[in-house]
């Protein structure tokens, strides 16, 4: 699927990084080996997780994983970051933690430890939940200063957008209903940009939904939110697009589905 996506036109391929994410237990891979063999069978599009829960994971076992990656492909890798969605199936099904605001502590943690092992230099950190002493992980990442960095979350919750402020972009979340217009990617925009303190490059990501069978009608859908500024639209390209329910089986069928909207390419404005 990565190598069809490049060869139509993507410009990013994004996967989930899910241990379970629904009650029918669909059986899935592991996130870090599927970016590794993509990184391996594709040579110019963008890659990588959205998002991945750094709360249930040691950050300096995602280093280790995101610099190999990240060198695989040659400087191809986001990191995408959330808190972790459905928490009772991500983190309660093992025993781990649930509090949002206790994974929120571990996610600005963990997100502090990773900008500081990717630099290459010694490194030591002292947290509330994260203790290292002063080590040096080699090699550093093929993109610097540091490998991009997107946050997930809530659309209407501010403390992701506060949190994305401080990293590369931001991809807010909604669940069910429309999905978030223009207007709220405006005022979303104008609340992440009152704590920005730098001028680096900052990506607005936006997932939605286009016919791949109609050009003009796939640019319309598009068009607003790139006139406000949004700079990825990311496709969901996913059975449940097309009528399968959660608790399906995916099966050929889908996975047709998928190919097809795959091959058709992505809209053009």
């Amino acid at each position: 699927m990565a190598r069809e996506a490049e060869d139509a036109g993507w410009e990013g391929i994004f996967i989930w990084d899910h241990m379970i994410f629904d009650p029918t237990f669909h059986p899935m891979p592991d996130t870090w080996v599927a970016l590794a063999a993509i990184a391996m069978h594709t040579s110019r599009i963008r890659i990588g997780a959205l998002v991945t829960p750094l709360p249930r994971r040691r950050p300096w076992k995602v280093a280790r994983e995101t610099v190999s990656v990240d060198r695989l492909s040659n400087g191809r890798l986001v990191v995408g970051v959330g808190l972790g969605d459905p928490v009772q199936w991500e983190f309660g099904f093992f025993g781990e933690e649930q509090d949002a605001k206790i994974r929120a502590r571990k996610l600005d943690e963990g997100l502090d430890i990773l900008a500081g092992l990717w630099r290459g230099e010694r490194f030591r950190y002292d947290g509330e939940y994260y203790h290292l002493e002063p080590v040096r992980f080699r090699p550093a990442p093929v993109q610097q200063p540091r490998i991009p960095i997107w946050v997930g979350g809530n659309w209407d919750k501010h403390a992701p957008q506060r949190r994305a402020a401080r990293w590369d972009g931001y991809m807010p979340l909604k669940w069910g209903g429309d999905p978030l217009s223009p207007q709220q990617w405006q005022d979303i925009m104008a609340y992440v940009g009152q704590h920005r303190t730098s001028d680096t490059p900052f990506d607005w990501v936006h997932g939605g939904v286009t016919p791949g069978d109609d050009p003009a009608q796939a640019a319309a859908i598009v068009r607003p939110y790139a006139d406000v500024g949004v700079t990825w639209w990311i496709e969901a390209v996913d059975p449940w697009r097309f009528g399968w329910r959660w608790e399906d089986d995916l099966n050929a069928e889908s996975a047709r589905l998928m190919d097809e909207r795959i091959r058709q390419g992505p809209p053009k404005l």
